[in-house]
């Protein structure tokens, strides 16, 4: 009779768990890049906001051997990645993009190419400001380029280019197995 009883308080703090994660943040158009045959890298990419402060801290997937969060940033000219450590802060109440170009969750050493119109587990950890984690398991569609909701936000500098750093893009489209430079 105990053993019964200890499991069903497990079975609910697992459910308190998740509903928490669910709770303190949410995961808006998040989507994966498609991938081609022998390709062994490509990026996750969504919009996260939290209730409270929290950290993104980690993510996993078992499309993927390596699964890390990464942040992309301009320095002396020259375009780097490199994976953000401690966790990547989401302030309470903001949105935070994880964008092309940007902040990503990037997936290494695929096991298979991802296939466009498919979805891809993944799993989001999560850390509030007390310290607690929460973890949030999403399936995410698999896509050539980011659906248009989350286009809208996108703003491009150009300003390299000799063009005004800010340009209206929003009658560009990006057609199927187009590519655009990241």
């Amino acid at each position: 009779m105990k053993f019964k009883s200890l499991m069903t308080v497990a079975a609910l703090v697992v459910c308190a768990w998740n509903v928490a994660a669910h709770d303190a943040v949410e995961v808006q158009n998040a989507w994966v890049r498609a991938t081609v045959k022998g390709q062994m890298a490509t990026g996750a990419f969504m919009t996260l906001t939290a209730q409270g402060d929290a950290k993104l801290v980690r993510a996993s997937t078992t499309a993927a051997g390596v699964v890390q969060v990464h942040e992309m940033k301009m320095d002396g000219g020259v375009m780097t990645m490199n994976e953000v450590k401690g966790g990547l802060d989401l302030p309470a109440g903001k949105a935070v993009a994880l964008k092309p170009g940007g902040y990503h969750v990037m997936l290494m050493d695929l096991k298979a190419p991802l296939l466009k119109d498919t979805t891809m587990p993944l799993t989001l950890v999560f850390k509030d400001a007390k310290g607690v984690e929460s973890r949030l398991d999403l399936k995410v569609p698999v896509a050539v380029a980011a659906p248009q909701a989350a286009m809208q936000d996108v703003h491009m500098d150009h300003s390299a280019h000799a063009m005004p750093a800010a340009m209206d893009h929003s009658g560009h489209t990006m057609q199927p197995g187009a590519s655009h430079p990241q």
